[in-house]
Order: structure tokens, then C-alpha cells, then sequence
């Protein structure tokens, strides 16, 4: 098939292949014998890194594994594990290796469906690979080409040796150092193989083979920060720095309506001149939408979940309570609060007289300074339920830093 006749992916997304079976033996001494694919980094193995790249790039057909053939069932089982405990979103088969790179890549490529037209062949060694360079050599291959392979230029000077001496110096302007993921016409890439085993060729990379063929391989820009983990001074890049606390937000919102029940209180403040709530608390539709901002930072779900109105242990509860038991849930979780911004939206009653008491109160229930907190008041105008004066609700954003990443927490130990 000529080249300008390859027929662009369109809705048929490459599909991957993971190489994941080479031996590693530079790195042996360093991992305990460990291939380097098969590091544990950040409680998952180093090709685990390269799978959710692909899935997250939104270009990726599937993903075929390939593992070694010695403990291939382990590995396969291994792969189960990881899927149940995060699933990718992405059908995936896998493959043994064989004795060399391009005898794994060939295995890979026998066990794609064969609806399959254009494949990904990535190290799994290559932990760093992002999302936007999948896509980049993705885009690449919908303009119809052979193959595309990612590259940078080298900044170093080369020159060829020979038994310790000079034999020569290449020009650097022509020289690239190519990486993974390379994208390729599935049936030029086939092709390619068949040809290097009927004339015994050996290569690095599979763009090698196209060449062989002269089919034209495309550049993109490649990532700098997309190393290959080859030898035993890359481990310290697996060595991840101290982690910064991180910046959250969380929001939340009640309602409540007006009729015969409690009195109205805002911030743990009583408005004598306000209507009566229903309510299965006190009723405070200002801390109930802050607990639920609270929790939102913390990523641990919302007020009912922890408080229900079903239970009858917070009957009439202080909203006080309930809110000072969602920041020890924030602050297990590693989360410190460090502004909050409120609105409350009521034709009435006017809340003016009252805001300065109810932030001071705020204030001192989330341990802020004064200037930390802001409280607003806003009606709508005549519309809506709130504009009929038929009942409130409230808005509140919580920023936050978190430490750590938040684990799951236990409902309320009322």
C-alpha cells in the first residue's frame, strides 16, 4: 500500500503494546535481582506508571502486556490485582517476551484484535511518559503515515571511538536521541518484522525496521523528562522529593424551608427576628453547608453521610457539634483549614445586624483569624422560594492545605 494511501486511525484508536519482559541485567545488582519494570514505585510496578499514561490520554485503544515467559502467570495475576484496585478504563491482553526486544514486540503484536489498524510500542521501563506525548505521536499518526517516534536533539557532541581513540565527530545538528511511545501503520510494522526474520536483522527500536523498508518515519517532540530507567544512578529518580502540602477547596450548600419548628439559628448565632426552620438538627443551614464544604476538602463525602437526619442521636443537635466533628475528620485526613467565604441568600430576615457576630463565631469554631473569614448575605430578588420567603440556603467555599493524601474516614463516632 503506498504510503499517502495509509489510512488515519479515525475512530479506531491504536492500541498499545507494553513491554514489560526484558531482563534488566544492568540494573540486577541494584533492584535485588528485580527486573526494573517489576520496581515497586509508589506502591505499584514501574510499568503500572506507563498503563495509566496511556489511559489517561484518551487516545489508547487497549494495552497488551508483555511479560517475561518464566513467571508469566504470576505477572498476569499481578496485572488482575492492579486492575481490581484501579481500573483504567481500557481492555487489555497480554503476550509472552521472546529472546530479544524485537521477538517480544512481535509476540505483542500476534495477540492484537484484529480490528486493530495502528499500534503504540512502549518500554515499560519509561515510568515518566505523559498523556500530551501519547497524544502528540497519536495526532502524527492520524495525518496517515508509516511511523512516528518522539526525539530530542542532542546538546551533547558525539564522536565515534575505536580502541580508546577518536575515529570521528558527527554532526549534532542531525542527530536525535529517540524514545518512546513510536506509532505505527500496524501492516507496515508487520511487515517490517517479517522482513528482519527472514534476513536475520537485529535492531534497537521497531522505527529501525520501517527504515529497512524505506518507509518515511515522522519526528515529534519528544519529553525531557522522559527517561528510560537503564542503569543503577536512574534509581534516584524513583527517589520522590518531600511532598508539599497541597492547596484544596471544598464547597457546600444547604437549604432549609420555613415553617413551625426551630428557631432560626446562623453560625451558631440565634436571629430572633428570623421565621422558625425545619429542621431534624437546630437547623443552622449556615454551619451544615461549611460542614459540608469541611468534608469536601478532605474528599470524604457530605453531612449525611456522616450525620444523617435519619438517626435520632442528632435530634436537635448543636450544627456546632456536627461541625467541629468534620474538621477532626479534615484534620485526620491532613487537611488545615485556612479560609472560609459564606453566603447566605434569604429575603428574610435582614441580616445585617448580625453578620459581625456571626463571623466572629465562624472565626472561633474554625480557629481563623477574623480576616480569614468572610460572610455575605444576599436576597434574589422576589424569585425563586428563597424570593418568596417560603425559606433559606447558604453557600460556603472552604480553601484549604492538605498534607497528606486523604484516606478513607469512619462516619461520626456520635
Amino acid at each position: 500500500m503506498p504510503e499517502s494511501s495509509i489510512p488515519p486511525p479515525g475512530q479506531n484508536k491504536p492500541w498499545a503494546i507494553l513491554l514489560a519482559a526484558g531482563q534488566g541485567s544492568r540494573l540486577a545488582a541494584a533492584t535485588g535481582g528485580s527486573a526494573k519494570q517489576f520496581i515497586s514505585w509508589r506502591s505499584v510496578p514501574l510499568y503500572w506508571h506507563a498503563a495509566r499514561a496511556m489511559s489517561r490520554s484518551a487516545t489508547v485503544a487497549g494495552i497488551v502486556f508483555v511479560f517475561p515467559q518464566t513467571d508469566h502467570c504470576a505477572h498476569k495475576e499481578r496485572l488482575h490485582e492492579l486492575h481490581a484496585a484501579e481500573d483504567l478504563g481500557l481492555p487489555w491482553l497480554t503476550a509472552t517476551g521472546g529472546d530479544l526486544r524485537q521477538d517480544s514486540v512481535w509476540n505483542g503484536l500476534r495477540v492484537l484484535p484484529a480490528s486493530a489498524r495502528h499500534v503504540l510500542i512502549h518500554d515499560a521501563a519509561r515510568p515518566f511518559v505523559t498523556p500530551a506525548l501519547i497524544r502528540s505521536v497519536c495526532d502524527a499518526l492520524q495525518q496517515g503515515i508509516s511511523g512516528v517516534i518522539p526525539a530530542l536533539s542532542v546538546t551533547d557532541t558525539i564522536k565515534t571511538v575505536a580502541d580508546g581513540f577518536v575515529t570521528g565527530t558527527l554532526p549534532r545538528q542531525t542527530l536525535v536521541a529517540v524514545q518512546t511511545p513510536q506509532g505505527f501503520y500496524l501492516e507496515h510494522l508487520r511487515q517490517a518484522h517479517l522482513n528482519a526474520q527472514e534476513k536475520g536483522l537485529g535492531v534497537t527500536d521497531d522505527a529501525s525496521l520501517l527504515e529497512v523498508l524505506g518507509h518515511k518515519v515522522h519526528i515529534v517532540e519528544g519529553e525531557v523528562s522522559n527517561v528510560k530507567i537503564t542503569n543503577p544512578d536512574d534509581l534516584a529518580l524513583l527517589q520522590d522529593a518531600p511532598s508539599l502540602p497541597r492547596p484544596c477547596t471544598g464547597m457546600g450548600y444547604d437549604v432549609h424551608r420555613y415553617a413551625s419548628g426551630r428557631p432560626m439559628k446562623l453560625g451558631g448565632i440565634l436571629i430572633p427576628t428570623g421565621p422558625e426552620v425545619v429542621a431534624h438538627s437546630d437547623g443552622d443551614v449556615l454551619l451544615h453547608a461549611l460542614t459540608d464544604a469541611v468534608l469536601g476538602c478532605a474528599g470524604l463525602g457530605d453531612i449525611g453521610q456522616h450525620f444523617s437526619d435519619k438517626d435520632p442521636r442528632f435530634e436537635n443537635i448543636s450544627s456546632s457539634l456536627l461541625l467541629d466533628q468534620a474538621l477532626d475528620i479534615a484534620r485526620q485526613a491532613g487537611v488545615r483549614l485556612c479560609h472560609a467565604d459564606l453566603t447566605v441568600v434569604a429575603q428574610t430576615p435582614r441580616l445585617a445586624p448580625y453578620r459581625e457576630e456571626i463571623k466572629k463565631n465562624i472565626a472561633r469554631l474554625l480557629a481563623l483569624p477574623l480576616n480569614c473569614v468572610n460572610v455575605k448575605a444576599s436576597t434574589e430578588e422576589g424569585l425563586g422560594f428563597t424570593g418568596r420567603a417560603e425559606g433559606i440556603k447558604a453557600y460556603a467555599v472552604v480553601t484549604a492545605w492538605a498534607e497528606t493524601v486523604p484516606a478513607p474516614v469512619a462516619p461520626s463516632s456520635f
